[in-house]
């Protein structure tokens, strides 16, 4: 079998023109992933929406009630960033879905990947940058509560610190929560996450790969995980509007290839999730997220 990789044609909805966040990405990364030949049509699984119990893992539920019902004060939706609509919340929950799938298929074949997810701002009672409900939590709690992995390492390379995903997963030492990040970047107040690397406006490919070598082989051998949770954002890219660092995209290959390789070769299964990318160059954004179904396919075949 190839390697699994989880799509949906929900994973885009229309939001107003001129809106910032490059939401048209989602469906570009699938059609690059084919156009290149990174993947062939029997490699992508369907994935289904996501149901409120499965949210409610990692949400309270008058929050996911309130968003679905488009019921959230104007407030509310400000911090999230987006206007809603009916095709958002369908395709915030299909996201959310497609997560859920690629971690069950990573655990039955070593690795998947999804072509979105890594919504790691969203707290439990409310929504934050770009981030409607967390992915990376609900997630790993779902794995949990199923008996499908008892400890869970999230492994967060977005230039983001994961926020959201630290404060809900905070009192669970089961599962363990590593955020590396620019530290001059949003959010400006941090949560703390299990562990936590900040870098510094500028790091290159050699001095952050140099970084990520520090800290996962020990990471790894220290929490034993089931399974890893990977945001391979691409907003470190040097180009990204969003960064504040200078990875080239020969280096977020690298740093992906490196993770994966990681928990392969220690037989944990690893899922991962696209991240953040900021570019207005949409095709360009859509194939740097292809890097990590690339690094992926090589993988694989360790698995």
């Amino acid at each position: 079998m190839p390697l699994p990789i989880v799509y949906s044609p929900d994973h885009v909805a229309p939001l107003p023109e001129g809106h910032r966040f490059p939401m048209a990405k989602f469906g570009k990364v699938y059609e690059w992933l084919v156009r290149d030949g990174v993947a062939t049509l029997d490699q992508f699984q369907l994935s289904q929406p996501a149901t409120v119990e499965q949210v409610t893992l990692a949400h309270d539920p008058a929050y996911v009630r309130a968003y679905l019902d488009g019921a959230l004060d104007a407030r509310a939706m400000r911090r999230i960033g987006f206007p809603w609509s009916e095709r958002l919340a369908r395709r915030t929950m299909s996201a959310l879905g497609s997560t859920l799938v690629t971690v069950e298929l990573a655990l039955q074949h070593g690795l998947a990947c999804s072509t979105a997810g890594g919504t790691h701002h969203a707290f439990r009672e409310f929504g934050s940058g770009f981030c409607i409900f967390n992915d990376l939590a609900v997630a790993a709690r779902w794995a949990q509560q199923r008996g499908l992995a008892h400890r869970v390492l999230i492994v967060d390379l977005d230039v983001h610190q994961g926020d959201g995903t630290a404060s809900i997963l905070h009192d669970d030492a089961d599962l363990v929560t590593f955020s590396m990040h620019c530290d001059a970047n949003f959010p400006f107040h941090k949560q703390q996450s299990d562990y936590d690397v900040s870098l510094p406006v500028g790091m290159d490919d050699d001095a952050y790969l140099a970084e990520l070598a520090k800290w996962l082989p020990d990471l790894l051998t220290q929490v034993r995980p089931d399974l890893v949770l990977y945001d391979a954002g691409v907003d470190p890219h040097t180009d990204d509007a969003l960064g504040k660092l200078a990875l080239t995209d020969a280096g977020l290959l690298r740093r992906d290839r490196y993770v994966l390789e990681q928990c392969v070769r220690r037989g944990v299964p690893v899922a991962t999730v696209i991240g953040g990318g900021y570019s207005k160059d949409i095709d360009a954004l859509a194939r740097r997220h292809t890097l990590v179904h690339r690094a992926a396919n090589d993988v694989f075949k360790l698995a």
